[in-house]
């Protein structure tokens, strides 16, 4: 009976991250046929290349989107697995599907140039992250990224750069030299988006203080924030002193709370500060801060 119960809330999450994934998709091609493509702005990746191949051969956008990301999927079922590129597939589908479906509808936004690259880098990131946050993707390039990155001794992220570079120089000799800049706009702002719809406003962050007050720090931190910490003895690599290295890990929303109280108990304390990508356990919840 539990494995039944099991099987059918899996069966839930699946359909849920499923749906959530073509909404992500839906939002993604409004912006680009109500915002972006209207006034000549394009996107990075794939549906950059889609969208001026559409332009140069008059081919719809939805076809060349499903068609030109089918060899990055194939590499995303090697390279990641067999769920992700499943995931993908119903994610390109949906924004294929998508910007077929509203390649007619008027533009909401016409001529404010800083205004339709923010709106539609805002809606395409939201789709896109929402895509992602559920375990699919909507473009192909980023597969390509982590295969190159494998393989060569460069970043992820540096691979993407690089690759969209050649994309909105492609832009730039379709939509002109200022749709080529503003693309690169849109799809900046749409990357900061995706970034904040994966890991959330309220992400978590961790910091590790050397002080000359561990406990009253620790104390304190406890106190006022409602968040324990850790020591490690760390030693002092010219003077060999032994000290208590603090490691906590808080909400971004405590950020500037605790180094207020680190600048209090310790101006010359040592810290570091670390991004968190996910925290389970540890009783970790956000605390009224006082």
């Amino acid at each position: 009976m539990r494995t039944i119960r099991k099987r059918k809330n899996k069966a839930l999450w699946l359909t849920i991250r499923g749906l959530a994934i073509i909404i992500g998709g839906f939002i993604a091609a409004y912006g680009l046929e109500t915002v972006l493509i209207p006034n000549s702005v394009s996107d990075g990746g794939v549906t950059g290349l889609s969208i001026v191949g559409s332009e140069l051969f008059d081919l719809p956008l939805g076809v060349l989107i499903a068609i030109i990301n089918i060899p990055f999927i194939w590499l995303g079922y090697q390279q990641i697995g067999r769920s992700f590129a499943i995931f993908s597939v119903i994610g390109i589908a949906s924004l294929a599907l998508g910007t077929s479906l509203m390649h007619h509808m008027p533009a909401i936004i016409e001529g404010d140039t800083l205004l339709i690259t923010v709106v539609g880098g805002i809606i395409l990131g939201l789709g896109m992250g929402l895509a992602l946050r559920n375990g699919g993707a909507l473009d192909g390039i980023d597969m390509l990224a982590v295969l190159l990155a494998r393989k060569l001794p460069f970043g992820t992220s540096d691979f993407i750069l690089f690759l969209n570079l050649f994309v909105f120089i492609f832009v730039s000799f379709v939509f002109g030299l200022q749709g080529g800049i503003l693309s690169a706009i849109a799809y900046f702002i749409a990357s900061k988006v995706i970034h904040i719809v994966e890991e959330g406003l309220s992400g978590s962050k961790m910091f590790k203080i050397i002080t000359t007050e561990p406990e009253l720090m620790v104390e304190t931190i406890r106190d006022r924030l409602g968040r324990s910490a850790t020591y490690n003895e760390v030693y002092g690599g010219y003077t060999k002193e032994k000290f208590k290295e603090i490691t906590c890990v808080i909400n971004r929303l405590e950020e500037s709370k605790i180094k207020e109280i680190i600048n209090e108990i310790d101006e010359g304390a040592f810290v570091t500060v670390y991004d968190v990508a996910e925290v389970k356990g540890g009783n970790f919840r956000k605390n009224n801060i006082h």
